[in-house]
Formats: structure tokens, sequence, C-alpha cells
């Protein structure tokens, strides 16, 4: 309840900004393998260890931490989380550049980074349970994305109705208006899940396999949408932001290699279809 206090008022108001790390070299979408370690020591734990993939590292005043107390037990029960200032001594973050060129995840290093036996959030080893909670949460991200994806793809309806080729407007060429016709079906469908999201939020529900389903779909969707309208433009879809000849500012050619990315953060595709046939069709595992 302390922590609560402490910070969720400041997160809301957009007083702090907070960073997850589970991520590692060799704990992917295995995450339960991180190697990050948590000791204890008197009245604190001393941390050591390497995340990757870690969104806004580099601006986060707080790091909600994922990291092994109990190298003995199985690895999905010797976890724990911690809440860690980023500006405690120990610390680097290093940025990691996308292939669309932008800096939003870094890299972050813990040497010997002392933290408060106080900043353990819930139980020793239990972490685990707590972090498939708020993947769940975190997922549901996809509502953000669904609106993304509206978004471009009227960015590219208002480019091939301004659009001229060979003397016509592309909006009258049968094959791009099938295939706008097929991505303005998949806006409403993930419109649709993006309601059914934020009513179970706001009925107290939480979102597991229903999170799944909205963010594979949103950023499934976006590459959909991105790949059209690079076919679409031809080679000048190609050019990136900031080149005078790229249409629409290069935001096209921005979502094409951005969603790549989207595909794997918070759970690959792969994973999200694991968990939808696990716990939403009772498949077994």
């Amino acid at each position: 309840e302390a922590q609560r206090r402490e910070h969720l008022q400041k997160i809301a108001a957009g007083e702090k900004w907070g960073c997850t790390a589970y991520s590692e070299p060799n704990a992917g979408s295995d995450m339960a393998a991180v190697m990050c370690r948590a000791v204890a020591h008197g009245d604190e734990y001393i941390i050591n260890g390497q995340k990757v993939w870690t969104s806004a590292a580099h601006i986060a005043d707080w790091c909600w931490l994922m990291a092994r107390t109990g190298p003995e037990e199985p690895k999905h029960k010797g976890i724990s989380l911690f809440l860690v200032d980023m500006k405690t001594p120990g610390i680097t973050v290093r940025p990691l550049v996308n292939m669309a060129g932008h800096h939003h995840f870094g890299e972050i290093f813990f040497d010997d980074v002392r933290v408060p036996k106080s900043n353990l959030v819930g139980e020793e080893n239990r972490g685990w349970y707590h972090i498939m909670i708020s993947l769940d949460f975190e997922r549901t991200a996809g509502v953000m994305m669904a609106g993304a994806v509206k978004r471009t793809l009227e960015d590219l309806v208002g480019f091939v109705k301004e659009t001229k080729r060979n003397g016509e407007p592309l909006a009258r060429d049968p094959a791009i208006r099938q295939k706008l016709a097929e991505l303005a079906i998949e806006v409403e469908i993930a419109r649709m899940m993006s309601y059914r999201i934020v009513w179970m939020q706001a009925k107290g529900i939480i979102p597991n396999y229903e999170a799944s389903m909205i963010k594979v779909f949103a950023s499934e969707a976006m590459q959909r949408v991105a790949h059209v309208g690079t076919q679409i433009m031809g080679l000048y879809g190609q050019l990136e932001m900031g080149s005078k000849w790229a249409p629409l500012k290069g935001r096209m050619e921005n979502a094409y290699l951005s969603s790549v990315g989207m595909l794997i953060a918070a759970g690959t595709s792969e994973i999200q279809r694991s968990i939808i046939a696990i716990r939403g069709l009772g498949l077994p595992r």
C-alpha cells in the first residue's frame, strides 16, 4: 500500500516515468530464464545483471525490475519484483536504435546496485505471478495500436484520393479499392475488440487471452496496412521521414519499419497465439 501511495498518483499525473525491465539477452519469450540476480544483504538487495529492449529506459525515473532471488528454486518460482530508482549508483543505460532509426528502447546494466528491501514488490520468489497479471494489462496496449492502424489507413485513403497516376486518381483503381476495403474491415474489427477490452477493465475484469487477441490482431493489422501503403506508393513509399519527396512526410515508411518490432514487444505473435489456444480455447499445453 505504501508503494501505491508513493508511485501511482505521480505516474498518473505524469510527474514520474517508469520502465519495465524483463527481457535479457538469453531470456525473451522464455522469460523465466532470467539471470539478473538480486541477493539479500542486510536491509538491502544487491542486484547484478543486464536487461534489454527496455522501453523508455533513458527517461525513466523508476524501473519495475524482474530479478532472480531463488537460484535453487524452479525457474518460475525463484523470481521477484523490485522498484528500482534509476538514479541509483551502479545503473548504466545504453540506447538501442531500432530499424526505423528511433531510440525508444535501451539496455540496462546493473553493477552492484543496492535496493532497499522495502522496494520488494509482493513476496520474495513470487514475482512471476505478479508479472503475468501485469503483462495482461500491458498487452491491452493493442487498443492504442488499433487507433494507430485507423489513423494510418485514413492517411492512406487520403493519399489515394489526392494522387493521380496516368491521369486517373488512384482511388479509381479496382485493385487498390479492394485492398483498402479489406483493411477497413480489419480496422473495424480492431475497434470492436478494443471496446471489449475497455468494457472488461471498467468492470474490474483482468483481460487475459482477450488482451493477447487485441495485441496480436492490432500489431499484425498495422503491418498489413503499412505493407499495402508502401506497395501503393511504390519506390516513393520507401523514402524516410525528412525527405521532401516522401509521401505523407514519410509516415508510411516509418510505420512499415516500426511495425516489425510491435509484433515482438510485450510477447511475440507466436506467444500470443499459444496463450489464446491454451487459455481461450482450453487446448493442452
